[in-house]
């Protein structure tokens, strides 16, 4: 792949109580990959149930639910927003890693893990 051949646009919504650090680690995030692809951060949901008229609103490609979810949450985080847009690419940022390991671990993570889902939209 070229520099100028960036895949996507890659329309993302969050799950995040904290829709302030959604927006600073996501960003950080769209940067580190920007070379290789177009993400657009459209909205985060504060609450679980905000997911099905987020999801209604800006039919995502893919979205991410944060580590403050339990994987019950994240489960049904995923169920509500499937119903919403069968198709929608889910990850779930494991269970207490913003508290374990700091918002850095985050976008470390979010950069090794999202291109595998990314390539998995585009296909």
């Amino acid at each position: 792949m070229t520099e100028s051949t960036s895949r996507g646009p890659f329309r993302l919504v969050t799950v995040n109580t904290a829709p302030e650090r959604a927006k600073i680690l996501i960003g950080r995030m769209i940067e580190g990959l920007s070379d290789r692809y177009d993400i657009i951060h459209l909205d985060n949901c504060t609450t679980i149930e905000g997911v099905a008229a987020t999801v209604r609103q800006h039919q995502p490609d893919i979205l991410f639910s944060a580590s403050m979810w339990t994987s019950e949450q994240a489960q049904k985080i995923r169920m509500i927003a499937e119903r919403e847009r069968p198709g929608i690419k889910m990850h779930a940022i494991p269970q207490g890693l913003q508290v374990e390991r700091g918002p850095d671990a985050i976008v470390e993570y979010l950069l090794e893990n999202v291109p595998h889902l990314l390539e998995a939209v585009a296909s």
